[in-house]
């Protein structure tokens, strides 16, 4: 019964933890990354796609999105796609490429980011601890039931406890290398 809990409630945490690194990637740094496209939906003939299903994205350098369009026909598109997006960059059209470049960030817009990563680490703190109560209910339920003695009652809580007490400090690790990586110019 006990290891059947932890294995659920490490699942649900693992969640968590890869939630958040993809909220964590959507964060512009100042940095070109190719996550930051991954949400722009391109109109396909009709068709919403993603826009690494309609062209080739790649990093020329570490400011700079190239977008290489499959079809000639796609670039406008494409291009009104990126504009319709909440990223905040104008594209760049020559003709056969889009290119997306980061402008450094302000101090300011900094502080607004870190503050994001910050609420983002601890929504996936709340998510761990609402695991851990889930758990602890679980075991309390079979202890009442009589399918676990109070003694393992006991020992699952801690267990649990201990696993929670992980994944806060793999949340907070997470949150300092993020915070790390936007205040660096």
């Amino acid at each position: 019964m006990i290891p059947e809990v932890k294995h659920k409630t490490e699942d649900r945490m693992n969640a968590v933890m890869t939630s958040l690194k993809h909220e964590f990637s959507t964060i512009r740094t100042g940095r070109a990354s190719l996550s930051l496209v991954d949400d722009v939906m391109v109109d396909y003939y009709g068709t919403p796609s993603p826009l690494n299903q309609v062209a080739t994205l790649s990093l020329p350098d570490g400011r700079t999105i190239a977008i290489a369009p499959w079809e000639s026909k796609m670039i406008g598109p494409i291009e009104k796609a990126l504009q319709k997006s909440d990223l905040g960059i104008n594209p760049i059209n020559d003709g056969k490429l889009i290119r997306l470049i980061m402008q450094p960030l302000t101090e300011e817009r900094r502080k607004e980011l870190v503050k994001k990563a910050k609420k983002m680490s601890e929504d996936a703190k709340v998510a761990i601890r609402n695991a851990r109560r889930d758990s602890n209910e679980t075991l309390k339920k079979a202890e009442k039931d009589k399918a676990i003695t109070e003694d393992d009652l006991m020992k699952g809580e801690q267990e649990v406890q201990k696993m929670t007490d992980e994944f806060i400090k793999r949340v907070d690790d997470a949150l300092v290398h993020k915070e790390k990586e936007i205040m660096e110019v």
